[in-house]
């Protein structure tokens, strides 16, 4: 361990974990032996840490220091995330710095790095700088909006039923300014960055699972209304927290926070005879007060009490506001079976998900190849596993819910012949 690795432990006192994974932006597939400086931002100079990209385009996890705990765990307390200067180059692509990536005590940040072949760009040095966090930088309040939004006007488009978009396209900026950028951004990636950028990873899992069902509650029904494009624009949402959520181009999230929106990805908020997901409105409860709105603070109190998470939701925004799921889900080539394929399953189900992992596996080469028998024995339990370990789930083998749709998300971007960037 390097003088300055330990000068900042002793300083920061407590530790997290940083993992870097590289995908390139035509095929979404990863870039091996890419080379990752790791230095304080605050000291790009003097890289700390030096690694290298596996086959999967991951590097290993490292332990870097980090704040007290107790900095996230009231407000008005010093910053309580470390920054860091994640500089990758690889062969045949263009290098990228991401300036800024948050790491908390007892996290694992999770920093993808998307990395544009020379051919496909031929510009210097991209580089990234992640803003502050919401609940430490200073950011405007919402804007309050109706929750429920009128849509039998004439003319207006609305989607005739509840469907979790594969895509989301963020306004990085206001709605009415034109200089900002558009991104094609994957949901949950969109909701994970939102999550990580609007409350903190440290909090009670109840607390997270509360806030993130209100993030996309409030997503979709943006996507829903076509809130945006009924007004004559050409995105989905914006990345202004007075109009919409924080969402930072290339930052970090957290595997707690990813973990969380992969299990209740589909889940939206609703109320009695409401067809569209309720647009739930919040803030931090402490510069900015909100009745009858979420206060993000304020969900971190009664998850420490133990609330459940919509205990916590039906607390803000009253008794008649429930969970639901949506009817669609697009972008996956074959939906949920229904319960989890484990050692012993048979069927078409078993098929369909034994052929995606081998495709998969001509890209994330670390995954055995199987027999598309429909027969889930103890190599497709392997296989599984391999695939769970890469992609940041518990690795039991066992397709779960959020196995069964990581494995789609995953085998649909492997099969483009281009991603959208």
């Amino acid at each position: 361990m390097n003088q300055k690795l330990r000068a900042a432990q002793m300083n920061h006192v407590d530790m997290g974990k940083l993992r870097v994974e590289t995908t390139s932006v035509v095929g979404n597939v990863p870039v091996e032996n890419a080379r990752i400086t790791i230095s304080y931002t605050a000291d790009p100079e003097s890289p700390m840490e030096e690694l290298r990209t596996n086959a999967n385009g991951q590097t290993e996890e490292i332990s870097v220091a980090a704040p007290p705990l107790e900095y996230s765990m009231e407000p008005d307390q010093p910053q309580p995330y470390s920054e860091y200067t994640v500089h990758v180059e690889a062969e045949g692509y263009r290098p990228v710095n991401v300036d800024g990536t948050d790491v908390f005590s007892g996290q694992t940040a999770l920093q993808g790095v998307r990395m544009e072949p020379i051919e496909v760009s031929e510009e210097d040095l991209k580089n990234i700088v992640i803003p502050a966090h919401t609940l430490f930088g200073d950011y405007p309040p919402k804007i309050a909006e109706d929750e429920i939004k009128p849509v039998d006007e004439s003319g207006e488009i609305v989607l005739s039923r509840v469907v979790i978009p594969e895509y989301v396209i963020v306004h990085d900026g206001t709605p009415g300014d034109s200089t900002a950028s558009d991104y094609y951004v994957r949901y949950r990636d969109y909701i994970k960055n939102v999550a990580s950028s609007e409350i903190y990873a440290t909090w009670p899992e109840s607390t997270i699972t509360a806030n993130i069902l209100a993030i996309m509650s409030f997503t979709l029904n943006r996507v829903y209304t076509e809130w945006y494009r009924n007004k004559g624009y050409d995105f989905t949402i914006t990345s202004s927290t007075a109009y919409d959520h924080k969402w930072m181009y290339g930052r970090n999230y957290f595997e707690s926070i990813s973990r969380v929106v992969d299990e209740i990805f589909a889940n939206y908020l609703s109320r009695p005879n409401v067809k569209q997901p309720i647009l739930t409105q919040y803030c931090d409860g402490q510069r900015v007060t909100c009745p009858n709105w979420l206060s993000q603070w304020g969900s971190k109190y009664l998850g420490d009490q133990n609330y459940s998470p919509v205990e916590i939701i039906r607390y803000y925004y009253g008794n008649d506001m429930y969970i639901n799921e949506a009817e669609e889900i697009s972008g996956v080539p074959a939906s949920w079976p229904g319960s989890d394929l484990t050692i012993g399953s048979t069927g078409s189900k078993v098929r369909q998900m034994q052929e995606q992992l081998n495709r998969i596996a001509q890209v994330y080469t670390s995954i055995p190849r199987i027999a598309t028998d429909g027969i889930y024995g103890s190599a497709t339990a392997e296989a599984v596993r391999q695939f769970q370990s890469i992609f940041g789930l518990p690795a039991t083998g066992v397709v779960d819910y959020p196995t069964w749709y990581k494995i789609s998300e995953v085998y649909v971007g492997v099969t483009r012949i281009a991603e959208l960037y």
